[in-house]
């Protein structure tokens, strides 16, 4: 099993209409079977690798290119330092990061999506200060060796969110920041078909979960924030972002 970084925009479009962020949000465009933003999870593969593989082969390109809005809105202000990008996907995230300064390691499931990144990156002229690192959450064993840990819609039907969340948070240095997005269950897209709520989470949930009132951790931003999205037919909707960020204590 794994978790995989998931969007909180729309994914891109094959007519030219970008997302607004790099992942995606929960936007199917049919019925035929588990999907996340209108491509098949393939959640019959063998492994994580596979499953995550296979969506990406689906399109050439999945996600916009852009970063996601509150990682922007969230680290601008931080002083530069080493970053690890969870669930990196195609690159955008880790490049715009990079571009601020920060050396970067970006970790994926899917050496389909590596390889795209890495190709941005040359493109960005921004791959110098990137490392690109296969992993499978479910199997990592995290260090608190990174100033920033930046964790972007860690949704997965593979890995609980608690698990995913627990790792980002043991792999931030004393000192260092705890970035966490995720929808809110209460704020999901209309054309969603991700109604399962458990894979998502609320600003209440997620502090519960890294005992934030007892672990040594300063919290800086802990909120629900609406934002715009562009759909699979063109229209828009309003939905909720979860946003967590925390400073460890030295």
């Amino acid at each position: 099993m794994a978790e995989h970084t998931h969007d909180g925009g729309t994914p891109h479009a094959t007519n030219g209409t970008s997302g607004n962020t790099h992942q995606a949000t929960h936007q199917d465009t049919d019925h035929s079977g588990p999907r996340h933003g209108g491509l098949n999870l393939h959640e019959d593969a063998d492994n994580a690798a596979d499953m995550w593989d296979g969506m990406y082969k689906e399109r050439p390109k999945v996600w916009s290119g852009n970063p996601n809005p509150q990682l922007v809105a969230e680290v601008a202000g931080l002083h530069a330092g080493t970053a690890l990008d969870l669930g990196c996907g195609e690159g955008a995230d880790a490049i715009w990061l990079a571009g601020q300064g920060w050396m970067v390691t970006g970790m994926d499931v899917s050496a389909v999506a590596l390889e795209r990144a890495a190709a941005h990156a040359e493109e960005s002229g921004h791959a110098d200060r990137i490392t690109w690192q296969q992993q499978d959450l479910a199997d990592w064993q995290p260090e608190p060796i990174f100033d920033l840990v930046s964790a972007q819609f860690l949704h997965s039907p593979l890995l609980p969110w608690r698990d995913s969340v627990a790792s980002a948070a043991a792999a931030v240095a004393p000192g260092g920041t705890l970035l966490v997005v995720g929808h809110h269950p209460h704020g999901l897209a209309p054309w969603s078909h991700h109604r399962e709520t458990g894979m998502f989470f609320s600003p209440e949930q997620l502090a519960g979960s890294l005992r934030l009132d007892r672990e040594p951790w300063f919290v800086n931003v802990l909120t629900s924030r609406e934002r715009t999205i562009t759909g699979p037919e063109g229209g828009t909707a309003t939905v909720l972002d979860t946003v967590l960020r925390a400073t460890k204590h030295p």
